[in-house]
């Protein structure tokens, strides 16, 4: 019996993390905000989603911490808000990212990629990169395995 199955998936980290993020519309919404976008309009230009889904998104964007909704108003015109990421928000670059590359490699066709993203400091293209704590990598699914974690809970199946 493989030994994964020994343990439920009751408390996936994964199934959790998609519940929060895991939709196209809060994909395209943190994918903006890294590129810089702050204001409700601006999301909704360039995203174009429905007024109401957006509104949605960014209500649930910020009651699960990723992003921060601050007042402002412009003169002559009604209070709204800025959004921005968060620390925890932040952190979910890498996986962006990623997805991006994967979305280049296996669907941009022969147009080439829409967007490079580039360090800063020096103008090289960033790569994301799986390794181990160690610095080995990167690493592909046949280089790790999966351990039960402290919070690994074991299933109810009989052997």
């Amino acid at each position: 019996m493989n030994e994964r199955l020994r343990y439920s998936a009751e408390n996936c980290s994964v199934a959790a993390a998609l519940a929060v993020v895991g939709e196209k519309w809060t994909l395209l919404v943190l994918r903006e905000a890294f590129f810089g976008l702050r204001r409700f309009e601006e999301f909704q230009q360039v995203v174009g989603c429905a007024r109401n889904i957006l509104s949605d998104r960014l209500t649930k964007l910020v009651a699960n911490e990723l992003m921060s909704r601050t007042a402002y108003r412009e003169h002559g015109q009604r209070e709204r808000y800025e959004y921005q990421l968060t620390e925890r928000g932040v952190e979910l670059f890498p996986v962006l990212v990623s997805l991006m590359q994967w979305g280049d490699r296996w669907l941009s066709g022969n147009s080439g990629v829409p967007v490079v993203v580039r360090h800063q400091h020096c103008g090289s293209i960033v790569r994301v990169e799986l390794r181990c704590e160690d610095g080995h990598g990167p690493l592909s699914p046949r280089d790790t395995m999966a351990t039960p974690g402290s919070g690994a809970i074991l299933a109810n199946v009989a052997f």
